[in-house]
Formats: C-alpha cells, structure tokens, sequence
C-alpha cells in the first residue's frame, strides 16, 4: 500500500495508461496479415466533403503497411492533404500525379517513400492538378491515363489506396477506371446518404461502359460519436441499405486524429494508442480478412473440382472469428 507521499506508479497515471497502451498496440502491430493474390486498388471517394477520405486513405495505408504490407497512396485530390499527411513535400516544382496523367511520365519517377513506416509509398499531388480537368479532355484515352500508369509500375503491391477529390469529374472517373474497388467514408451525422445515389449511379455507369471489375467492396462510418443518438440512427441506416459492404468497425470523432496530419503524420505515427489508431488497424485488419475471404472463395472454386471445397473459406473464417475475438479484447482493455 502506498502512503500519501509516494508518487503514483506510471501506469495508474494518465500518461502512464497512454504510454503502456501505445506499446501494447505497437506489440501488436507487427502481425502479419493475410496478403492478397494480387494487388487490390482501392478507389477511396465520395463527392461529399468532410466525410473524412483523406483521413481514413492514410490511415488505413499506414495500418496496412504496419502489418507487412507494401502500400502506395496515390494522391488524386488538387489539395494535396494527402500528401501533407505523410509528411510528403508537394509544392509545385516537385514531379507529381499531374505529370504522370497528363505528361505521361512513369508513376515510378514520382512514387516518394514515405519515412515514418516501412512499405508505405505515396504519389503526391500539387496544385497543377486543379486544372488537369479541362487538360485531361482533349487527350486521347483520358479516362484510362491512371489505369496504364499504374499497369506500367514494375514494383510489387499489396495495396493501392486513391484518394479522390470532393467531386465526379475526370479525376474521380480515371480513379474508378483504374480500381477494382471502391471504399466510401459515410460520416455518421445528418444528410450522410445525401448524394450518395449519384456517386453510385457513377459507379454502375463505369462499370458498364469502362471498367466491369469496379464494385463497391467497403462502406465505413466516419466521425462516429457514441454519445448521441443520431450517430446510431445514421449508423443503423447505413447498415440496413448496405448490409455486407459495411465494416463492424466504425471510426470514432477523435481530437487525436485531426491533429497529426498537421504533424506531417498519421494517428498511427503520431499516437498509437489513441481510440482512433486502434480503430483505423481493426479497420485495415477487417479489409485485410475480407480480402482473404475472397480469395479462399475463388480458390475454393478451383479445389470443388478435386473433391475438396470450402477449405481455404473455412480457415479464412477461423481467422477472422479470431481476429474479431482479438480486438474487441483489445478494445474493451483501452476502455
């Protein structure tokens, strides 16, 4: 017992408590995941702004990447927030995405490393981009520029994440055009499904007309505040319209993750042990184990004909049932 002149061990202090948290999930980071058959480019868009996209492609990069896969975050957006995130410099005289979609310079002459996690690339945008719109549209091809610039790179992905900008334009198509899926932040606040239906009207036209492979695979509930009922309302209303694309894991408003992009880093670099870093990794994790599920399933369908189905579905299953088990743990113990 201690007396009252004794100071508090550290991990009965706040900091303490924060410190001892960061380490458990640091530990915990490094697990690998399951690693796709090929790369999975994903197509992070919605035409509403402040919906957190920028937010939840770094994060999620950088989740992925902390577990052992190679990622590269393509900046589609004329602001550049996603480039300022990683700590990448943008300014105007750097070679970026616009070179690569209207110069036709290689992606691999503007790919930059991103320094505080290993296997995490990004292609940085500039300002230039605000005008590659009207530039794009006397170009022969223009909807397929990014597809041929990212068939072209030579190194070997797990991931591509493509952050859009607020809008449906030849930016956004040339990002749908050149993914296989498209990943939506819904923000849990009121009109969250407004002008939904048009980004999906746009989905389905690309589809039929460019790109027969693009499907909406991920739906994720952004700024998720508990403490209100319209969070949950808006949350079981997005459920009930989307049932399987949704993640179990939602993103929670967190003060710790609108900070560090003004560090030049994501919440995963900047606190590991924050609300919003666990539940970005139980998100990257959740992404990881569907993608894996896919895979057992086309796999499964080869094996149906030598007499064994459902065994790489089935041990895709055990690893996501103990992945689920795993971090509501984790979470109950930061509560």
């Amino acid at each position: 017992m201690q007396d009252s002149d004794t100071p508090p061990l550290a991990d009965d202090t706040p900091i303490g408590r924060a410190a001892q948290a960061a380490v458990t999930v640091m530990a915990r980071v490094g697990e690998p995941l399951p690693r796709p058959a090929q790369t999975r480019v994903m197509v992070v868009a919605n035409q509403k702004g402040g919906v957190g996209k920028t937010t939840t492609t770094v994060n999620l990069a950088a989740s992925l990447a902390m577990h052992g896969a190679r990622v590269l975050v393509i900046d589609l957006d004329p602001q550049g927030n996603a480039s300022t995130a990683l700590g990448i410099d943008h300014h105007a005289e750097v070679p970026s995405i616009y070179d690569v979609l209207v110069e036709g310079k290689p992606l691999a002459d503007v790919v930059q490393p991103v320094l505080d996690v290993e296997g995490l690339f990004c292609c940085p945008a500039t300002i230039d981009l605000a005008g590659a719109e009207i530039e794009l549209v006397s170009l022969v091809a223009r909807e397929s520029r990014l597809q041929r610039a990212i068939a072209a790179y030579e190194q070997p992905l797990d991931y591509i994440l493509i952050d859009c900008p607020p809008s449906l334009g030849l930016l956004t198509v040339n990002a749908m055009v050149a993914g296989r899926e498209v990943l939506i932040p819904i923000q849990c606040e009121y009109y969250a499904l407004e002008g939904l239906g048009q980004l999906l009207r746009n989905v389905d036209l690309v589809r039929a007309h460019l790109n027969p492979e693009l499907h909406v695979s991920t739906i994720l509930l952004t700024m998720y505040d508990a403490r209100t009922r319209l969070a949950s309302q808006v949350a079981e209303e997005v459920r009930n319209h989307f049932t399987s694309e949704v993640l179990r894991t939602s993103i929670p408003r967190s003060v710790r993750v609108s900070e560090a992009p003004s560090y030049g880093q994501t919440v995963l670099t900047y606190d590991p042990g924050s609300t919003g870093a666990l539940s970005y990794l139980e998100a990257a994790k959740e992404i990881a184990l569907r993608g894996a599920q896919a895979d057992a399933a086309a796999a499964d369908a080869t094996y149906v004909a030598d007499g064994v189905p459902g065994v790489y579905a089935q041990q895709a299953r055990t690893i996501e049932d103990h992945s689920t088990m795993e971090g509501q743990s984790t979470m109950e113990g930061h509560r």
